[in-house]
């Protein structure tokens, strides 16, 4: 075998090992990305899952909101009556 074939053939292989090393790098890159995607996927999937929990009984607000302008109107009407009272309000 002439020298300058072997030394093609030693380019060519070392060029090749080059080549596979990197993609093996490239690979574990890869799968080491698509793992904290999807531990990613899990962090997301259980906030929206919590998230669908708290808005379970929005159906109550309405409720609470009818209940807070009653005990609002309550509020002013003893605010009015003793302002009244003590004078400082004008009827």
């Amino acid at each position: 075998m002439p020298s300058t074939e072997h030394t093609l053939w030693l380019t060519a292989i070392i060029i090749g090992f080059v080549v596979v090393i990197a993609v093996a790098v490239l690979l574990s890159m890869l799968i080491w990305l698509i793992k904290r995607i999807d531990s990613r996927v899990v962090e997301v999937r259980d906030t929206l899952k919590a998230a669908a929990a708290n808005t379970a009984d929005t159906a109550l607000i309405p409720q609470v909101a009818g209940g807070v302008d009653l005990v609002l109107a309550e509020g002013l009407e003893h605010h009015l009556f003793l302002g009244r009272v003590l004078g400082k309000v004008k009827s």
